[in-house]
């Protein structure tokens, strides 16, 4: 059976945008991911392609994830908190002084974010396409 996913309601929220049911559109959204269980950036990518998001670039580790963060276009960045056993931080750092959107998607808990972004969007896994529909619209909007 599967898990009841909920997305982090307050944190989208607590920012500008109210979300109202599946009324945001992210059709054409370029996304960079970093992800490193195969199995789930295979699905993410499945979901955000079905959702008419562009992937430009996926990353399995945390240089990986900072050459490409650093160097690449893109509109949103999804972001799994714990890459190969290192933390997400300097992406996140690095995403934020970009000004680029990003959001987390963790299996830990919000205790588990980095705490310079605790107030950024997180997607509990297991998630559903409507949960990453949300979550990237409300980052995009932001």
């Amino acid at each position: 059976m599967r898990e009841v996913v909920r997305i982090d309601v307050a944190a989208i929220q607590s920012g500008p945008l109210k979300l109202k049911g599946e009324s945001l559109s992210v059709a054409g959204a370029r996304v960079f991911i970093v992800e490193d269980e195969a199995l789930i950036l295979f699905n993410l990518q499945d979901m955000l392609e079905e959702l008419g998001c562009v992937v430009v670039a996926s990353a399995a580790r945390i240089q990986d994830a900072l050459a490409k963060a650093g160097s690449l276009s893109f509109d949103a960045a999804i972001l799994d908190v714990n890459v190969a056993g290192e933390r997400i931080d300097p992406v996140a750092d690095l995403l934020a002084n970009r000004g680029i959107p990003f959001f987390f998607v963790t299996g830990y808990g919000r205790q588990s974010m980095p705490a310079a972004h605790r107030q950024r969007i997180a997607v509990s896994k297991p998630y559903q396409a409507a949960d990453l529909r949300a979550a990237l619209g409300a980052a995009l909007a932001r």
